[in-house]
């Protein structure tokens, strides 16, 4: 998959001044929106924002223009917009501005500011090369081919290296392929700033549960003693855990569920806790979290 060649063409970007502001932003507005970077040239963090607003205003094919004002050589204009500091990001539409923000921002959150503008003029945001990347590597993993969604995930942190679900995709792709030493050293290498990612937590949660597993009994073992003492809560949380372990979630939800419906309460209700942290591990969309979630519900709500 050529990531380079499905890139979408470069963002013009016009510089803009006090004397052409009214032509290029004011007006220009009138039919789509135009978003307005207030920069300087000395600003370590408008280095970083200014090619994020790029990428992803790119990405509306159109729908969005955006400028660049530097403040240094249009001091007026950025005392009439009350800048009073930067990076500052303003959103003109129909002449008026309609939204903005101050400081530097995640590319996530970015991109849903971008998204909303170009919905808001009635544009087609379609999905980003990466975008489109990350859907056909997640694809490839559900369809068991791991090693090829790897090789997507690697590819895409090549092209972005601050992708957060790619570096989750490789993560994911290492422990389908039974190797979580290596899910652990990819996440040991995702950059600071991106550590709490939500994409991340679920591959942390399973590595956990897979830590656990690894001092329990034998599957086997487990089951023998929780068919001997159906009530044996302890026995039979530990046998979910270990099936977990060995890719039978579907079995684990349902002993799960069995020790809720026996004793919902036991143990501060750590049957209950311990199918929340499976979905989470799962991915709260997977097929087995969505139906595990519905017969938890009935269990707990009949």
């Amino acid at each position: 998959m050529d990531l380079t060649a499905m890139s979408p063409a470069p963002l013009a970007v016009k510089d803009v001044s006090t004397k052409d502001f009214l032509i290029e932003v004011i007006e220009g507005s009138r039919d789509k929106p135009v978003v307005v970077d207030f920069w300087a040239p000395w600003c370590g963090p408008c280095k970083t924002l200014g090619p994020i607003l790029e990428k992803n205003i790119a990405n509306t094919n159109g729908a969005v223009r955006m400028v660049k004002v530097d403040i240094d050589q249009n001091q007026q204009l950025a005392a009439q917009m009350g800048i009073q500091s930067i990076p500052a990001v303003f959103a003109f539409y129909k002449g008026q501005p309609v939204d903005g923000f101050m400081g530097n921002q995640p590319e996530s959150t970015v991109k849903s500011w971008v998204d909303r503008l170009a919905k808001l003029a009635g544009g087609a945001v379609g999905q980003s090369p990466v975008e489109e990347a990350l859907s056909a590597a997640e694809e490839m993993l559900s369809e068991g081919q791991a090693a090829e969604a790897q090789a997507v995930y690697a590819q895409i942190l090549q092209h972005d290296d601050h992708c957060a679900a790619a570096y989750a995709g490789l993560a994911r792709a290492a422990l389908a392929l039974n190797d979580p030493e290596q899910a652990r050293e990819i996440l040991a290498e995702v950059p600071a700033d991106l550590q709490d990612a939500k994409e991340l937590q679920p591959v942390r949660t399973q590595l956990d549960l897979l830590a656990q597993a690894a001092t329990l009994g034998g599957v086997g073992e487990l089951e023998a003693a929780v068919t001997a003492a159906p009530d044996n809560h302890e026995k039979r949380l530990e046998l979910a855990q270990a099936l977990h372990a060995k890719g039978r979630s579907g079995e684990a939800i349902d002993h799960l569920l069995e020790s809720i419906k026996r004793d919902r309460k036991w143990n501060e209700e750590a049957a209950r806790k311990q199918l929340v942290t499976l979905f989470e591990a799962l991915g709260y969309s997977h097929e087995l979290s969505v139906e595990g979630r519905r017969k938890l519900s009935s269990v707990l709500f009949k």
